[in-house]
């Protein structure tokens, strides 16, 4: 019997235009194949900033705004079936905190949301350093190819 390779799904749910799209989609799955996780399915829904501060409360009690929250729905040791939720109006401020492109900060909050799926984390000095260089790291290659 010959095993074929099980198809990696992507989906963006997104009332914008979102850029790149399909270079993200091939883009993607080469950070898990470097991190070793195994990856099934990622829904990428794209949404303001109430929506994303009703599921903070719910889901983290956390009472305040957020540009990303990340959803492992497939247990440990599984292949990776995961929701990421990230929020425009945040992406917007932050680009323009940020001296940023739209886009380019949309990538990164991507990549973010994708870093903590591998198991990066974002709460100690430390592992904050960490996730900015992750992040730079795979924004520099993802560039690179686009």
């Amino acid at each position: 019997m010959i095993k074929t390779k099980a198809r990696v799904q992507l989906h963006f749910v997104s009332k914008f235009n979102l850029p790149s799209r399909g270079r993200l989609k091939a883009f993607i799955p080469s950070i898990f194949r470097k991190e070793k996780k195994t990856l099934e399915s990622i829904d990428f829904i794209f949404c303001d900033d109430h929506y994303l501060l009703e599921l903070n409360r719910e889901f983290l009690e956390h009472d305040y705004y957020t540009d990303i929250l990340s959803f492992r729905l497939s247990s440990a040791g599984k292949p990776l079936v995961a929701e990421i939720y990230i929020s425009i109006d945040r992406v917007r401020d932050n680009a323009k905190n940020l001296n940023s492109s739209f886009k380019s900060e949309l990538h990164r909050v991507i990549f973010h949301g994708i870093l903590h799926l591998c198991g990066y984390k974002d709460k100690s000095p430390s592992d904050i350093l960490k996730m900015r260089t992750m992040e730079d790291k795979w924004l520099k290659r993802y560039k690179s190819i686009t």
